[in-house]
């Protein structure tokens, strides 16, 4: 099937509505109908009002299991369970962040995870003969699966037989069932308008006598003969699906009926559609989630009201390992997908999105309609004791520097000498998020040595401001400014900064900075245009840990600023990051696109006898380590089944001296220098083109490090 471009904007539509699910159900997850009606009765729209919302198992497991499409370097079709657990293992932090809940034998996903970990591969890893019907059959199996519909739009033969390959990992029996049903609706409502069609779709891939499609039925045909009240429905499900009849703690079964339900009578309407489903209860987020990918994709973007999406701003925290994918943008999300989608077609994208999507899928591009890519607006200047500054963010298709569309900002009350800044967020801490369920931790997007891009028009009638591009110090405030341009009226101007190198520096905003000119006339609102941001990698700086702090994300989890951990233990002491372990601990920070650089990793070993450096870090079980190891200087390749030794020279390095490590990853090129000695391989087997930094210890090591100094080759 060829592929329509109308379907890229669907995917967005469809990932949005995700977000957007989760984030209604999340206040009265675990909530029974009754509950929730008796608090909140016909509330409408979001329960909660977030500040920005909290990472959440339900985005986590889509946008990250996904990843095995691309990572396993095969044609889709030849994509296997394995190659998902592979990205289970690779992404998802080991017992904290991502979806740890209940423990081995009672939390689906964290079985599994185990089960990977202790070497029993996929499928039999979620398998009911290695875990038992209960555990294999709770909810996970479909709430993980939205990609897999909406990466193989129009496809839903393709979609039923990715995510059943997906869902096997962690689930078996109705959870894969689950999984099949959930990602053939969603590929097939591209093509497909009526619900009753969709669902009938999803059905036909699965045994006509399993419980998960008796279930299905049993709610359509209750629908047919009730169709005027949900809440006779409701009822119905609680007295015959409810969770006393099923064991564990969150069946998929029961969930699966209020999907059902909602989808029905909710009668087309998108908003209608999520209300209900909120309010039938059980695992409102999960259930939420789903259905509105489906309806998002059904109806587009047309069908998501203003009110749903304004509070998201376009914004997306993670909790996997690592910490630069988890500080996304929705857009970025969709792009990413839309990427994958076409690739498996075997069909060539079209502009703007291929350049977008190959050169720069982090930009921020505005083609999706409505998208805002969470940038926010905020005044610098004097402060004159007039009222708080009131923003507006609009997309639009009024003007556009590239493609069709931009975002227009207004903003009021500003006066002369007073600076707007319009910018991103690039680095997150635990107060920036509304709480911290799921542990999430962050790596920046934006460095010192990086290259800002952006462009900017002033409307006609606007006044007169200067523009430049910045970067903001979470530290001091510090504003790193570039050369300002005079703008004039209806002419977009091309900005470009590259932000000073840096020592011990942290950054967490970047965008652009307006200022106001003395002939700015009276009016106090200001118009501007703004296009085509985004940052060109190229790090010239350092990690000083005199200058790290611990980050406490809840009471139970606390990192080292800047950084994700894997496993063991990480610490700030005596001006340096402390890492030991019992068995191996791994720490990561910087970007995980970085590709030639050059590392310097200031180490002193402490116990044990495995210290390394790590380069291209693409998660747990993806890096190269570089350091010492049994009176030797080695480079080693971590990888599914563990690590490879690719080289070594003798050097008897000793505990308590401090040591010097260059770190150099040039194309599939590796080596490390300590004093005069260096180690230098070529990995010829599927090398790693990019990825972070980090540092590792193995079997009850302990080493401390100083400061990191990276910079591009």
């Amino acid at each position: 099937m060829k592929l329509s471009q109308k379907w890229i904007e669907k995917i967005y539509a469809g990932w949005l509505a995700k977000i957007i699910g989760i984030r209604l159900g999340a206040p009265v997850e675990g909530w029974t109908h009754e509950e929730i009606k008796d608090i909140y009765g016909d509330k409408e729209g979001y329960l909660v009002d977030y500040k920005r919302f909290a990472a959440d198992d339900d985005s986590n497991g889509p946008i990250f299991f996904l990843r095995a499409l691309e990572d396993c370097r095969k044609p889709a079709e030849e994509m296997t369970a394995e190659d998902v657990a592979e990205a289970l293992l690779n992404y998802a932090p080991f017992e904290h962040g991502f979806f740890w809940w209940g423990g081995y034998g009672c939390s689906t996903e964290h079985t599994a995870y185990l089960n990977l970990r202790s070497g029993i591969p996929a499928p039999a890893s979620g398998s009911i003969r290695q875990n038992g019907k209960m555990t294999a059959e709770q909810i996970g199996g479909q709430i993980f699966i939205d990609t897999w519909g909406l990466v193989t739009p129009g496809q839903p033969d393709l979609a039923a037989k990715l995510a059943a390959k997906a869902a096997s990992v962690t689930h078996d029996g109705d959870g894969i069932h689950g999984g099949m049903f959930v990602a053939a609706c969603i590929s097939y409502a591209f093509v497909e308008q009526d619900i009753e069609k969709i669902l009938e779709k999803g059905l036909s891939y699965l045994p006509g006598d399993c419980r998960y499609a008796s279930v299905v039925r049993e709610v359509m045909e209750f629908y047919r003969e009730h169709p005027e009240n949900w809440e006779d429905c409701c009822q119905y499900i609680h007295e015959h699906h409810g969770y006393d009849r099923y064991p564990g703690i969150c069946h998929i079964i029961p969930n699966t009926a209020v999907m059902i339900l909602s989808l029905l009578y909710g009668q087309g309407d998108f908003s209608k559609t999520l209300q209900i489903c909120n309010r039938c209860g059980w695992d409102t987020d999960c259930n939420v989630g789903n259905v509105a990918t489906i309806m998002g994709v059904r109806g587009g973007l047309e069908a998501i009201d203003d009110h749903w999406r304004r509070p998201v701003n376009d914004f997306l925290a993670c909790s996997s390992v690592v910490g630069s994918l988890n500080h996304q943008d929705i857009p970025y999300g969709a792009c990413y997908i839309v990427k994958l989608a076409w690739k498996t077609a075997g069909e060539e994208l079209p502009e703007p999105w291929k350049t977008i999507i190959e050169e720069r899928i982090h930009s921020c591009h505005f083609e999706f309609p409505g998208s805002t890519h969470a940038m926010e607006v905020r005044r610098d200047g004097r402060n004159d004791g007039r009222l708080p500054m009131e923003y507006e963010l609009r997309n639009t298709d009024r003007e556009a520097h590239t493609g069709m569309r931009s975002l227009y900002v207004t903003a009021k009350p500003l006066k002369t000498g007073q600076r707007v800044c319009v910018y991103q967020r690039c680095y997150i801490r635990p107060a920036d998020l509304h709480d911290n369920r799921y542990d999430p931790a962050f790596s920046p997007l934006v460095y010192p040595g990086d290259i800002l891009h952006g462009s900017a028009l002033l409307p006609e009638g606007a006044g007169s401001c200067q523009a430049r591009l910045y970067a903001r110090s979470a530290r001091t405030g510090k504003m790193y400014l570039g050369e300002p341009i005079r703008l004039e009226e209806k002419q977009w101007v091309s900005l470009e900064y590259r932000i000073p190198a840096a020592e011990g520096e942290l950054l967490d905003e970047a965008g652009f900075a307006f200022e106001l000119l003395p002939d700015h006339p009276a009016s106090d609102i200001f118009r501007i245009f703004v296009d085509d941001f985004y940052a060109e990698s190229s790090p010239d700086y350092s990690v000083d840990f005199a200058n790290e702090n611990m980050e406490m994300w809840t009471n139970l989890h606390c990192e080292v600023s800047q950084f994700t951990r894997l496993k063991g233990h990480s610490y700030l002491e005596d001006q340096k990051l402390q890492l030991s372990c019992g068995d191996f601990g791994e720490v990561y920070t910087g970007r995980y696109d970085w590709k030639n650089y050059r590392a310097v990793f200031e180490i002193t070993p402490m116990a044990g006898k495995e210290h390394y450096a790590c380069v291209r870090v693409q998660g747990g079980t993806r890096a190269y380590f570089a350091g010492l190891e049994d009176n030797e200087l080695v480079i080693l390749k971590n990888t599914r089944q563990g690590l490879h030794k690719l080289g070594g020279v003798p050097f008897p390095w000793e505990e308590g001296e401090k040591y010097l490590l260059t770190v150099t990853a040039n194309d599939n090129r590796i080596s490390v220098s300590c004093g005069s000695l260096t180690v230098e391989v070529l990995d010829l087997d599927q090398p790693y083109l990019q990825g972070a930094v980090g540092l590792a210890v193995r079997n009850g090591s302990h080493m401390s490090c100083r400061k990191i100094g990276i910079r591009m080759l």
